[in-house]
């Protein structure tokens, strides 16, 4: 595992806290007697699909899963947590996007794992706020995603340092070739039935898909299942095929709850860095 690297990208993302609008209930959520949002009402719908809006979380892994996962070296992180980023406010997928493979059963194929351990050993802790947390990592952290449905265009805005995808569900599909390799690359969206299907190519391959490093080729493809099944629950599924990396396509599977009477917030690292002074004398 690359502890150094894993433990410096949480403190450069931990920068930007997450923070809720205060007592402004959403209008037209549904709501219980005593006024709580009702997250098992039907999903809404709008133009006769589900209606995807909304600020949503992944499920949380827990401290105590988290050591058993990644061992007692993120004791020290979980000492230094800002508030808003403590160890288990996190999916486990943000740490290891591989965790659910069996040791020898890993597609991560040689010369990925050669160049993970290069730039595991070329990092430089001081250059904080200078590593951009692609897909899926930006929305695996502590802080939740907001989606903006529209009939020809799904936005996904991240509260992790501002970062937004565009969908387009105008009909067009994705390019063979690309000319701008893109840091989240380019999206298209449709709909079978109730599901949302999204499929993303063109990235670059200057970011890592965990906080262990785990890289992508530019050949990298995602294909994203959205389904609201009900008012407050959202399932995320989400297949990487990077042949160039890794030696089979792998799925995983993220259930997100609704942050209902709440909103993201806007973040820039480089506004309220205060890690790379100590972090350059490690």
């Amino acid at each position: 595992m690359r502890e150094p690297r894993c433990l410096i990208l949480l403190a450069i993302l931990a920068a930007g806290l997450h923070a809720q609008w205060l007592n402004f209930p959403t209008p037209g959520t549904p709501r219980t007697r005593d006024g709580k949002p009702n997250l098992s009402a039907p999903a809404p719908r709008i133009g006769g699909k589900p209606d995807l809006s909304g600020v949503w979380m992944h499920e949380i892994t827990t401290v105590a899963e988290v050591k058993r996962l990644f061992g007692d070296f993120l004791d020290d992180a979980i000492k230094v947590s800002v508030p808003g980023m403590e160890i288990g406010t996190q999916h486990k997928y943000g740490f290891n996007i591989l965790i659910d493979f069996k040791p020898g059963e890993s597609p991560l194929r040689p010369a990925a794992a050669s160049l993970m351990s290069r730039r595991g050993e070329n990092d430089n802790p001081a250059a904080v706020c200078s590593d951009i947390a692609g897909i899926p990592l930006a929305g695996l952290l502590s802080e939740p995603i907001k989606i903006v449905q529209a009939p020809r265009l799904t936005v996904i805005l991240y509260e992790v340092d501002n970062l937004r995808r565009q969908i387009y569900t105008d009909g067009r599909t994705l390019p063979k070739e690309f000319d701008y390799p893109a840091y989240l690359g380019y999206s298209v969206g449709h709909w079978e039935r109730d599901v949302f299907i999204v499929e993303t190519a063109g990235f670059n391959d200057k970011t890592s898909l965990d906080l262990m490093g785990h890289p992508h080729s530019e050949k990298l493809r995602i294909t994203e299942r959205f389904h609201r099944r009900d008012f407050g629950h959202l399932d995320v599924e989400m297949t990487f095929d990077d042949p160039q990396m890794y030696s089979k396509p792998f799925t995983l599977k993220i259930p997100h709850d609704l942050l209902a009477d709440s909103d993201i917030f806007e973040s820039f690292c480089n506004e309220n860095e205060k890690d790379s002074v100590h972090l350059g004398k490690q």
